[in-house]
């Protein structure tokens, strides 16, 4: 099973797609069961951690009557239950802080009442302070028998300092090495993330024992009171992260995994959320600043199991 991702910020803001003249239909001359561009509308509220939507393109979108004196509000006809949905946001991201961030940021498609019909994640590297990036994000296909989709949100901003941002793919570190973490699992509570290091340099890297972890808050401070245990089986046992620690050499293209385990579990006291971990893939390494997102619970633990060659 997919495991939940806790929402790192209070309340996003929903965007009601609102225009004081309403909306036309665009007749584009198209044969029926065909998307229609339907007209670009304005968002102008407040951003979201730096996040703000611009405008939202729906197809086929015509004004549905409101109440004498209120706006009229974007309504989206019934679309093809295939292909493109047509249906887009544009964004900007702004950076006023003092050193160049990567942005990572889930955008949620929904109905009028708020329903979530699909989400999308866009990543946005290294925006310079002071600077401000642009950019669309497309819905795609709508799921068959899905409701009009007529509002777009930003539901959820991370970011890293641009240096340390993970990466599956893309050019090579300068330390020859890229860490990123997986989605992970859920089940019962009980919660498996996987760090993978892959090797992209031109030289072997060794490794021998645990990544080490720095958790860190929303404002990337460190988290205090939080045991990290060595072995998933501090945790839970089977996870695949119980061995003990051995020494590996990756060779060029090879990759590693170790993994972050813990429990969501609830009892007296005030839950603690980790949204950031910096990961040092051994002494010395480069950081590298992966958002997990640990609902620890009331739990005050996190096992880390050892680096192990992927696919053993």
């Amino acid at each position: 099973m997919r495991r939940p991702h806790p929402r790192l910020l209070a309340p996003a803001v929903a965007l009601l797609l609102a225009t004081a003249c309403g909306a036309e239909h665009a007749d584009t001359g198209r044969g029926a069961g065909a998307t229609v561009p339907g007209p670009r509308t304005t968002v102008t509220d407040p951003p979201v951690d730096g996040v703000r939507i611009t405008s939202v393109t729906l197809p086929a979108a015509s004004p549905s009557p409101t109440p004498s004196g209120t706006p009229f509000r974007v309504h989206a006809d019934p679309l093809p239950e295939s292909g493109d949905s047509g249906i887009s946001a544009a964004y900007q991201v702004s950076n006023d802080g003092d050193e160049a961030m990567t942005y990572t940021v889930l955008f949620d498609f929904t109905t009028d009442t708020g329903a979530v019909m699909d989400s999308r994640k866009v990543t946005v590297r290294g925006v310079e302070p002071g600077r401000t990036t642009v950019g669309t994000v497309g819905l795609g296909a709508l799921a068959p028998g899905a409701s009009p989709v007529t509002r777009v949100k930003v539901a959820e901003v991370t970011k890293v300092p641009a240096d340390e941002a993970p990466a599956r793919t893309g050019a090579c570190p300068s330390s020859g090495v890229r860490l990123w973490a997986d989605d992970g699992d859920a089940a019962m509570g009980l919660r498996v993330v996987g760090l993978h290091l892959e090797n992209c340099g031109k030289r072997d890297y060794a490794l021998d024992g645990y990544p080490e972890l720095s958790l860190l808050d929303d404002d990337r401070e460190p988290v205090d009171g939080i045991h990290v245990l060595r072995g998933g089986a501090a945790i839970a046992t089977g996870t695949g992260f119980d061995g003990p620690p051995v020494a590996l050499v990756l060779k060029p293209g090879e990759t590693a995994l170790s993994g972050l385990v813990w429990r969501n579990t609830t009892l007296a006291g005030t839950p603690v959320n980790v949204p950031y971990v910096r990961v040092l893939a051994k002494p010395g390494a480069a950081p590298v600043t992966v958002t997990p997102g640990l609902d620890l619970g009331t739990t005050g633990k996190l096992g880390v199991g050892a680096w192990r060659l992927a696919g053993r």
